[in-house]
This record gives structure tokens, C-alpha cells and sequence, in this order.
């Protein structure tokens, strides 16, 4: 119908924003800035003996160094006897046996029996080297020798064994799953039931210093106290904390006393009667005198954690000598299963999913002190020289944690994609550096730094700066190397990464263009000219964020306001540079080779214009997009896209010919009407001024510039009025008296 770019339905619901904001940021002239300061960057990239803190701390870590590989999916437990033998138990091998291995101090491993069962989930050594092996499920006590022969010690009749370790008197506390207990056995073999509750599982223990025992249970997620001797002969329970989570993997008590217990396995949310208000539920504090269970909760069965893991992640909890519980650790992915403590007491946390063994530095700190190969660490022992020993499963392995730092580290950072060609800049560090720290950088115009990238070059650093020495490309990846001297225990640290860099200055596009309906303007803009002189900070221990790719340009919907004899125009256009953009629009006739200019400086991306301003007849529009406002003067960039042809038509059809008729049907009404540039698309007929009444041409249909009309005239002396309309909305009228 319309000779123009027309995309839209004929609705006028047109793709053009109604509310536009100015004050956008230039960016070509401001150097932009790559930053890492937080723990999710340094987790981003590739750590070789650097621990990451959570506060974004790169330091040197722990020398960690494996020891022994059983070749079995999982080791679940460890024991080290006086001679300083370590002692494994593992599950998964190809006979389906549960396997115990041992390696003595100078590090030679082997078999030394297998045991009926899944996995030996538990292993203990007393005082006289004897060692005890749990296994599950059917779960039965070993007592194994030197040479590897074993014999049952103790049958607690439970599904699973989860727990061993020794009282001071030698007796040994043995903890069961389905049903919960505990089970205290001497060394003669004489066992009684020293602690019973409704909870399905005790699935772990731990000795204090005054030699109570604490245990954890699933699946409510207690801790509870148990006194051996309360001096009535009988013992007592007391429940320190409910955990937020179902079950306790792990216990350890500080040598300050404090009691660590890892918590896992997210709990279902309460739901109360519908009407009712949900009040907080009575904790079960205080768990029945020895023999005589107070039901608590009871839940379902779990299998080993190597069967079924936990969702949901872990917190640790640190309990004081008084009583009082802190969380101090706390990770939505980590499942910790083992708990350990550095020479200086801070806990370490054995985690599963990643292998990742962690410090509590303080409660709101913690440290990333390695990522071992295998995704489980399931157990540690101390090796006598304030290092430790860390089990692993997936797959079953032993490494040793050194107590000191690595002599140097190395840390690769992620790919850094700056959008476009890029000329790179300064490169900084926080704090001032403390020590030997190189760094070198690469580049390259692939997001795969193997794939034809310029070699590594260094950045000599002058204080806490240097300069990227790599060519000017996309993307850029940095690696630092922390070295320490004898005399520095700690080493240099790094907090803070931060490249300078220019993006190469691009060309904007336009897009796509559309000429809009005739008789239409685009609605009054909501301008915002002034720039705001706020600014908004990232959160506390953020950073300043990298420059935002340029998006895909795409206009929202917008309609249009009715204005005889105007037209419009819209269009997309993008800066690869995220730019601020300023258009022109401009017009001529498709004979003409002069363009005309309808507005220049212009920030939106659509104009309306008073086509009754120009001569009826066919014209294009252009459009030129410059990013100026962003750039110093004599740089700027610019593009242009012209339009397809358009008509302009202003004038009303012609009307000639207009008599009364009378035939041997009756009076009719002929007319006959033209126009010079559009097509005819309506006829109506009026009669005493009464409605307007649609009327067809000869043809039978309003498809031309130039139609014929015969209609019949009312009955009587009438005047009739003939309108016809153009495709433009001009109208022409014509008067007759019918007699």
C-alpha cells in the first residue's frame, strides 16, 4: 500500500523508546580498567602453590606432597599408630571387599588385608599398636594385627559403624547408624550401651580434655556432650547445638578446648497447619541418662556419604569452652568430612567436591590452603611435625601437608576479553609488594590462550607498578610468581590486580531504518541532558567492574500520535565501544543529489519531521551516526545508512465530473476522481449532511490513482456530498443536488 519501508502491522505500535535518558558515560576517551581483588576472581584462574584467602588474599601455601596411592575410588579413614605407621581404610575395590592399607614412616605402602563389607568407614590405634577397623554396612569392630589377621571384636548389631576413638581408660566408644547409639567396649571385649537416641544416625565423635565425649547425630544435626562418669555411675547427655543442618561429618576439639564440629545436608523447611501461626520449635536439650534414650527426631537411615552426598554444603560451628556456639565457616558447595588443627590451632577443614583444604583464619576469614587432584579430602592425622596427612577419596590417595610455606607459588589468571582491539597499559599491585613477585603477561584475539597467542613477556615491576609489554589485542591474561627468602616465613602477598588499557576506537553501525506511517509522530521525549552527579559504589570489598560489551540494539514498542502531513523515522545503531552516539538525519528527493538537513545533534534514534515542508513526490532519508560526543576532536568515527524511497504527498485528490444521472433504475450520482501520487482507498457519500456512508468504485475495488463512482441518490430533492480519500489521508469533497 505505502511506497516505504514498512515492517510493523498497520497497528502503529512501532519499536521506539518513549522515555530516553543522555546521560550516558563516554568511554573511548577514558581508560578502562581490568581489576581482581576477590576471591571469586583468584578462583577464576589456575593457583600452583598459593592459598587464596576469602577476603581475596594471594599468599604462598602449605608444600603438599603425595605420599601414597591405594588405586581405589575412596579412602574413608586413617589411623596412626606410635611407631608412626599410617594406617588406611578404603571401599571400592574390584572384589567389592573393604580394604586396609598401611605405610610405614619411610612411606612404603601395601595391602595388609581386606575386610568383609562396602568401605571400612572408621579405624582406631590404641596405646599398644593394636588397630581397630569399623566396617559398613552390616558394620562389625575388627581388631587386626601386624601381619594383617583380623577377628571380629565387636558386633554392635547396626547397620553402619561411622565412628572410633579411645577413652582415656582405653575403653573404646564405638558410634552406629540405624539405629543411633554408642557403644563404649573394653579392652577385654566387654561392650555396653553407653548412649542411646531416636536419631537414625551418630555420625560422629570426639574426646575433650576433661574426657567427655561429644558426638554428632543425622539427622537433626545435634551436638551433644556425654560425661562418662557423672559419680552415680551412670552418664549423662546434654545437647551443646542444633544445627541448621541434618548431619555432623566431622568433630575435633581444639587444643584450646574449643570444639569445631562440621555440619551438612540442608533440612527440610517446617510447615505449618494452614491458619495457624508457625511458632519456633522447643530444642531438644537435654538427651536421656545412659540406657534410658529421650526420643529426639527421628529420620531416615542414610547410606555411607560415598553412596548418597549431601546437598545444601556445610557450615563449621566453633563451640567455647562456656557453651557458646559461632558459626565460623560456611560454603553452599564444600561438604567438609575431616577436621585438623595447624601449629598454631586454627582449624583445617577437609572438603569434598573440589578437594579443597581450608583454614579457619577467623570467623568471618578463611583460607583456601590447597586444591588437591582428588575431589574428596575425607580424613586427616597429624605427622608429628605440625604438618598433617590429608585421605583423599576420588580417587584413594595420601598426601602430605607441610607445616611450612612453598618456597614460590604461581597464579594464571583468567582470559580477559577487553570486546575489541585493545592497547594495554599500566599493571598494579596491593599492596606494595614484600618480597620476589614477577609478572608476565600474553595476548592474543582468541578466547584460547594456546591458540596463536604472543609468548609470555614480562611486566618488570618499579615499586607496585609495571607496564604491559604484551601487543595490542582483545584478550589478556596475566601470571604472577610469589617468591619468599629464607629469612621471610610468609612471603609476599597479593590482594589486588589492576590492568589499564584503551580500547581501539571503532566505527558505529546503523542498523536498520524505517520510515513509519504517514500522519504519525513519535510522542514528546522525557530528555535527561544533564549527567547526575551521584555515583554509585560497588559493595563493601567489590571493585570497580569491567566495561560492559557492547549489547544488541533492539527498540521497544512505542505508539505513535496522529499529526496530519508528518512523517517519521527511526533506526538501530550500536558502538562497539559502547560510545555515546549523535545522529543527523538528513533528505532529498531521488533526483536530487543535494541533501537537506532535518536535524543534526541528535541523541535518540527516531525523528519526526513536517513532510507539508516539501513537494509532493518520492525521496529517501539518511541517517549518520557519529561517535563525537565520546571521542577528542579529529577522532571521531562515523557511519551513515540511507533509506529506501518514500512518497510525500500532501495534496487531496481531484474530484471532476460530478452530475446527477437519471436512468430507468432510478437518480444516480456519478463522479470521477484522480490523484497524481497515491492510490484511492476510500469513497463515502453524505446526504443533508447526515453519516457518512462507504461506497465502491466501478471496479468494485479502491486499488488505484484513478476510479469511476456510480452509486444511487436518496429518493426526493436532496443534497449529496461525494468524499474520497488517498492513501495519504488527503480528502477531496465534491457537492451535487439531486432531484
Amino acid at each position: 500500500m505505502f511506497k516505504f519501508r514498512f515492517r510493523s502491522s498497520a497497528s502503529l505500535a512501532l519499536g521506539c523508546g518513549a522515555v530516553l535518558t543522555l546521560a550516558v558515560t563516554a568511554r573511548a576517551v577514558d581508560t578502562q580498567f581490568w581489576q581482581q581483588s576477590e576471591q571469586a576472581d583468584f578462583e577464576k584462574g589456575t593457583r600452583k602453590g598459593l592459598a587464596l584467602r576469602s577476603d581475596g588474599l594471594l599468599i604462598l601455601g602449605p608444600e603438599v606432597k603425595e605420599v601414597f596411592d591405594a588405586a581405589l575410588p575412596y579412602l574413608w579413614s586413617a589411623a596412626r599408630d606410635g611407631k608412626g605407621n599410617l594406617y588406611l581404610g578404603g571401599g571400592g575395590s574390584e572384589g567389592g571387599s573393604a580394604r586396609l592399607f598401611v605405610v610405614n614412616a619411610q612411606g612404603e605402602g601395601r595391602k595388609l588385608t581386606d575386610l568383609p563389607g562396602i568401605a571400612i568407614q572408621a579405624l582406631a590405634a590404641d596405646g599398644g599398636g593394636r588397630l581397630y577397623a569399623a566396617t559398613s554396612p552390616s558394620g562389625k569392630v575388627y581388631r587386626v594385627s601386624a601381619d594383617g589377621h583380623s577377628e571380629v571384636f565387636f558386633d554392635p548389631h547396626a547397620r553402619y559403624i561411622w565412628a572410633l576413638t579411645f577413652a582415656k581408660d582405653g575403653a573404646l566408644f564405638v558410634a552406629t547408624g540405624d539405629p543411633g547409639r554408642v557403644f563404649r567396649v573394653t579392652p577385654d571385649g566387654k561392650s555396653s550401651e553407653f548412649f542411646a537416641t531416636d536419631e537414625a544416625n551418630v555420625r560422629s565423635l570426639a574426646l575433650d580434655g576433661r574426657g567427655d565425649l561429644i558426638a554428632g547425630t543425622a539427622p537433626s544435626g545435634l551436638i551433644v556432650r556425654l560425661k562418662p562418669d557423672t559419680g552415680a555411675g551412670a552418664g549423662q547427655a546434654f545437647v551443646l547445638y542444633e544445627a541448621e543442618k541434618t548431619e555432623i561429618t566431622a568433630l575435633a576439639v581444639a587444643p584450646n578446648g574449643d570444639i569445631y564440629a562440621a555440619a551438612a545436608g540442608a533440612k527440610a523447611p517446617a510447615r505449618p497447619a494452614a491458619g495457624t501461626l508457625a511458632v519456633p520449635a522447643a530444642s531438644a536439650a537435654v538427651v536421656g541418662a545412659v540406657g534410658q534414650p529421650t526420643p529426639i527426631a527421628p529420620g531416615p537411615s542414610p547410606l555411607p556419604h560415598a553412596l548418597a552426598p549431601l546437598a545444601g554444603g556445610s557450615e563449621v560451628i566453633r563451640i567455647t569452652a562456656d557453651g557458646a556456639p559461632r558459626k565460623v565457616f560456611s560454603d553452599a558447595q564444600a561438604m567438609v568430612y575431616a577436621i585438623a588443627f595447624d601449629k598454631q590451632g586454627k582449624a583445617l577443614l577437609g572438603s569434598g567436591n573440589k578437594g579443597v583444604i581450608y583454614r579457619v583464619d577467623t570467623s568471618w576469614l578463611s583460607t583456601e590452603l590447597a586444591e588437591l587432584a582428588p575431589t574428596q579430602v575425607t580424613a586427616f592425622l597429624a605427622d608429628g611435625d605440625g604438618g598433617l596427612y590429608a585421605v583423599t577419596g576420588n580417587i584413594g590417595k595420601v598426601y602430605r601437608v607441610g607445616a611450612e610455606t612453598v618456597p614460590s607459588g604461581t597464579f594464571e589468571s583468567s582470559v580477559y576479553d577487553a570486546g575489541t582491539f585493545t592497547h594495554w597499559g599500566a599493571l598494579s599491585l596491593e599492596p606494595t609488594p614484600k618480597g620476589a613477585i614477577e609478572v608476565e603477561t600474553r595476548s592474543g584475539n582468541t578466547d584460547r590462550p594456546e591458540q596463536n597467542w604472543s609468548e609470555w613477556q614480562k611486566a618488570p615491576l618499579i615499586g607496585d607498578s609495571g607496564r604491559v609489554a604484551s601487543p595490542a589485542a582483545r584478550f589478556l591474561q596475566y601470571r604472577l610468581r610469589l617468591s619468599r627468602s629464607g629469612a621471610d616465613g610468609e612471603g609476599p602477598r597479593v590482594s589486588m590486580v589492576t590492568v589499564a588499557y584503551l580500547t581501539k576506537n571503532l566505527p558505529p553501525e546503523v542498523q536498520e531504518m524505517e520510515i513509519t506511517p504517514p500522519n504519525y509522530k513519535f510522542p514528546p521525549q522525557v530528555l535527561s541532558m544533564v549527567p547526575t552527579a551521584n555515583i554509585t559504589l560497588p559493595p563493601l570489598g567489590g571493585h570497580r567492574a569491567a566495561a560492559p560489551a557492547p549489547l544488541i540494539d533492539i527498540s521497544p514498542a512505542v505508539t505513535m500520535n496522529y499529526a496530519k502531513g508528518f512523517l517519521g523515522v527511526r533506526w538501530t545503531a550500536l558502538d562497539p565501544n559502547a560510545d555515546t552516539l549523535e545522529y543527523k538525519v538528513e533528505i532529498r528527493g531521488v533526483n536530487e543529489t543535494v541533501w537537506r538537513l532535518l536535524k543534526d545533534k541528535l541523541r535518540e534514534k527516531e525523528y519526526s519531521f513536517d513532510s507539508r515542508a516539501f513537494p509532493d513526490g518520492d525521496y529517501v532519508v539518511r541517517v549518520t551516526a557519529s561517535d563525537e560526543p565520546s571521542n577528542p576532536a579529529g577522532q571521531s568515527l562515523s557511519d551513515m545508512l540511507v533509506s529506501d524511497p518514500f512518497t510525500i504527498d500532501n495534496t487531496p485528490p481531484v474530484l471532476s465530473r460530478g452530475e446527477v444521472v437519471h436512468e430507468a433504475g432510478g437518480t444516480k450520482v456519478r463522479c470521477a476522481a484522480h490523484d497524481a501520487a497515491s492510490i484511492l482507498v476510500k469513497a463515502e457519500i453524505s446526504a443533508d449532511g447526515g453519516d457518512w456512508r462507504v461506497i465502491e468504485p466501478i471496479s468494485g475495488i479502491s486499488d488505484a490513482k484513478e476510479e469511476e463512482y456510480l452509486v444511487p441518490a436518496p429518493e426526493g430533492q436532496h443534497v449529496v456530498a461525494l468524499r474520497v480519500t488517498d492513501d495519504y489521508d488527503n480528502q477531496a469533497v465534491i457537492t451535487l443536488t439531486a432531484r
